[in-house]
């Protein structure tokens, strides 16, 4: 798809009244979006690398958009003074690497920077989730076998 041919999709889109449109092919991914009053008009264009699955999308699921790194954040509440490690994916929430073995860590364990501190389970892949801070763990936020959403809380670690 060349530049001309995006641009009139562009235009037919402003023009249909749709909020917006995602189109997938081969080796490309577009979404447009129309504001309300049609005079706003955002386009995202992806090279999808070659030999790499295109999963089909709903029309109406809003795109990503980048945020800053959401691992550590400080906790809103009465604990501010404690930095939230926060999950980087949706899964299930393991505190040990298999039923048999020790849990990563404890509440009160000291942690340094790029320890493990549990896994998540996506789609039968076991992802590492490593700590980004040093300190000491206060409180785990979630259940052993549990399912987690993105950038949902996990453990509270006092940085001092």
């Amino acid at each position: 798809m060349d530049l001309k041919e995006i641009q009139n999709l562009i235009k037919f889109v402003a023009k249909s009244g749709a909020s917006e449109v995602k189109l997938e092919m081969d080796d490309v991914k577009i979404t447009i979006r129309t504001g309300s009053d049609h005079s706003d008009t955002t386009t995202i264009v992806q090279q999808v690398p070659v030999g790499a699955p295109v999963a089909a999308a709903p029309i109406a699921a809003p795109a990503p958009t980048p945020e800053a790194p959401a691992t550590p954040a400080p906790a809103a509440d009465d604990s501010s003074k404690y930095i939230t490690i926060k999950s980087p994916i949706i899964g299930t929430f393991y505190r040990k690497p298999s039923p048999d073995k020790p849990m990563f860590v404890e509440v009160g364990s000291s942690i340094k920077e790029g320890d493990v501190l549990c896994v998540i389970e996506a789609m039968k892949l076991f992802n590492e989730i490593e700590s980004e801070v040093s300190g000491k763990i206060v409180k785990i936020l979630v259940d052993d076998s549990s399912p987690v959403e993105f950038d949902q809380p996990l453990f509270l670690v006092d940085p001092s």
